[in-house]
């Protein structure tokens, strides 16, 4: 097995954890305790759409790390477009002030871009 081979393959690892992690985690903390505004805001359910924006892309590029890494920019970019709504909206006020809202959705956005990331040097590595 080529170190190369092997350094693409925990890339890739390391970038689905990752991926599945953030969406778990997104899921949980919206339907949980809601991300706009407060519990129960029907404002929260527009991450569902931020996933799905991950689902399919992965499904349609046939999970190949470049694809994949595209994939979860295209996540990323969702979920800032949610933020953007939120906040040109006014939702969620007044449980979550925008710097709320933006430090929150900030850190989704870290976490799908880290994971493209990761896929792309995966696919590099490979």
């Amino acid at each position: 097995m080529k170190a190369g081979n092997r350094t693409g393959r925990t890339l890739y690892r390391s970038a689905v954890g990752i991926a599945l992690a953030t969406a778990l985690i997104l899921g949980w903390v919206a339907a949980g305790v809601g991300v706009i505004g407060a519990d129960g805001d029907p404002s929260d359910m527009m991450y569902g759409g931020v996933v799905a924006v991950g689902v399919i892309g992965s499904i349609v590029v046939r999970f190949r790390p470049q694809g994949m890494s595209r994939a979860l920019f295209a996540t990323a970019l969702a979920q800032m477009v949610v933020t953007v709504i939120a906040l040109v909206a006014g939702l969620g006020l007044p449980a979550s002030p925008p710097m709320e809202l933006l430090l929150v959705n900030g850190f989704f956005v870290v976490m799908w871009v880290g994971s493209g990331w990761l896929f792309r040097a995966s696919a590099s590595g490979q």
